[in-house]
């Protein structure tokens, strides 16, 4: 095992899956110079910018680590609402789950949206680095196939069909997670010690 050791503070058990995924495929055929480990901590539900929460969340989630860690955003911003539901879509999507985000959409136009994933890594001296991810879509009338969060009503640019009619490999090839971690992968490349 190595001895670099990150936390990643998460209790969503499917984003935990899809991440460990992600850097097992980043790492594909050479050594992973840290270890993976994961916690449950209830972090306070900040408000504010993405950037701005997630500093917020990485700050506390340190406090009570005391070590290296990784705390996660996703947003999902819808272009004709002027970004909202934006970092606050897992409040939005609690009550009215995937198929209410479509209808608040109902009467515009533009069904345009962007998924927003934003990490930020804390290292043991206690500093924050902050990466984003971003892919654009379209909000679509919920699939009958359902993964978690909003994936089953939101179809990414370039496709006919939404996250989670993908197979998981299909999506963690074009997710706005995959390009916030393959960024964090990149940066942890240049300056953990070997």
């Amino acid at each position: 095992m190595s001895k670099n050791v990150i936390v990643f503070v998460t209790g969503n058990v499917k984003k935990l899956e899809e991440v460990v995924q992600l850097f097992k495929k980043f790492y594909e055929g050479s050594p992973v110079p840290f270890h993976l480990t994961n916690i449950n901590i209830d972090l306070p539900e900040h408000q504010g910018e993405r950037e701005e929460i997630c500093t917020l969340k990485a700050n506390e989630a340190f406090k009570i680590i005391k070590g290296p860690c990784i705390v996660e955003d996703t947003s999902l911003c819808f272009n004709a609402l002027g970004g909202l539901p934006g970092p606050y879509v897992k409040w939005f999507l609690k009550p009215v789950g995937p198929m209410g985000l479509y209808r608040m959409l109902q009467g515009f136009e533009d069904k345009t949206a962007i998924a927003v994933t934003t990490v930020a890594y804390v290292d043991k001296q206690g500093k924050v680095t902050i990466f984003n991810g971003e892919t654009n879509g379209t909000i679509v009338e919920p699939s009958s196939i359902e993964t978690f969060g909003w994936d089953s009503c939101f179809k990414p640019d370039g496709y006919e069909m939404t996250y989670a009619e993908m197979s998981k490999e299909q999506k963690n090839l074009i997710s706005h997670r995959m390009k916030a971690m393959l960024k964090l992968k990149e940066f942890l490349d240049q300056t953990l010690p070997i």
